[in-house]
């Protein structure tokens, strides 16, 4: 599990910075990638990198703000036209299936592959065996949701030295131990699954924020997550006028992290007033708050390890 990031500023796309797009790559997990946001030029910026736009599964789109959201008619085109054939499934709030709908229509667009446009609310928005993914509203000008992306515990480890001590040779037993069911042998001898399999592996937990205010919601979709992805759109010192433009400061970012006692934070959606320089200034000023932060930047990726 991967989280790549294709765009990282706020507002307009600049030299430093394209506008939000963040791709997790689950190409281990599923062989599929899904896409947090996709703001203008994000097909762009994939030409850039290994990601093939055939592999996207799932788009989540945060709220409908241009800078999230202009660079998706575009990419959906585009995919079909690169000979894109998996459904792909775009989640976001209302108002995204009237947006995607006559982007297409006005351009004569036509896709080869079946797009499903859901209109979220709050609650889980995506199961199936190995993952959750569950939307809350957050504290923005217009609806802006939060995603907490949860991979569920995987079965432990087959303990192979210790079926074979037993005399258990490799075959179906084997894979009904792993699968957690218990087998009664021809002379009446009952192995449980339990013996014979290690701890379960945790599932890792991935929090994706909109934009927003500091709010209780983010919090708790950040809870105990491996990684936060939490904006950072004004400096710390600045927490009235990013309340009055429904956003946050590096140093609330990074509160929320403490409190919700996440593993790793990565603040992003900076603004172009900041270069280089005053960029990691920003990420001093969460530091000092929640030691384990970084800054995101085009291009740059982050390993969550399991």
């Amino acid at each position: 599990m991967e989280l790549f990031f294709l765009g990282t500023g706020a507002g307009v796309p600049a030299k430093l910075r394209n506008v939000t797009a963040i791709a997790l790559k689950l190409l281990e997990e599923r062989g599929t990638i899904w896409l947090f946001d996709c703001g203008e030029a994000t097909q762009h910026q994939i030409l850039h990198t290994s990601i093939k736009p055939s592999r996207i599964e799932n788009i989540f789109i945060t709220h409908l703000h241009g800078d999230h959201l202009y660079g998706l008619p575009g990419l959906l085109a585009s995919r079909s036209f690169q000979g894109g054939e998996s459904k792909v499934t775009v989640y976001g709030p209302p108002g995204l299936k009237s947006y995607v709908e006559t982007s297409l229509s006005v351009s004569g667009t036509y896709l080869r592959y079946p797009l499903d446009i859901v209109e979220i609310n709050e609650g889980v928005l995506f199961e199936d065996d190995q993952f959750i993914v569950e939307a809350r509203k957050l504290e923005h000008g217009i609806p802006s949701y939060g995603f907490r992306i949860v991979e569920k515990d995987r079965p432990g480890t087959l303990l192979v030295d210790k079926l074979q001590e037993a005399g258990i040779k490799p075959g179906p037993i084997y894979k009904k131990i792993k699968e957690g069911e218990s087998v009664t042998l021809e002379d009446g001898t009952t192995l449980a699954a339990d013996d014979f399999v290690g701890p379960k592996q945790k599932g890792r937990v991935v929090t994706i924020l909109g934009d927003t205010r500091m709010c209780e919601a983010a919090q708790n979709l950040a809870n105990e997550a491996d990684l936060l992805v939490h904006e950072a759109t004004f400096a710390n010192g600045e927490e009235a006028l990013a309340f009055d433009y429904y956003h946050s400061t590096t140093s609330q970012a990074a509160e929320i992290a403490l409190r919700a006692n996440v593993k790793k934070l990565c603040i992003t959606h900076i603004s172009s007033r900041y270069d280089r320089q005053a960029a990691e200034g920003l990420l001093a000023e969460s530091c000092r708050i929640f030691p384990d932060t970084e800054i995101a930047a085009d291009f740059k990726s982050i390993s969550i390890p399991r």
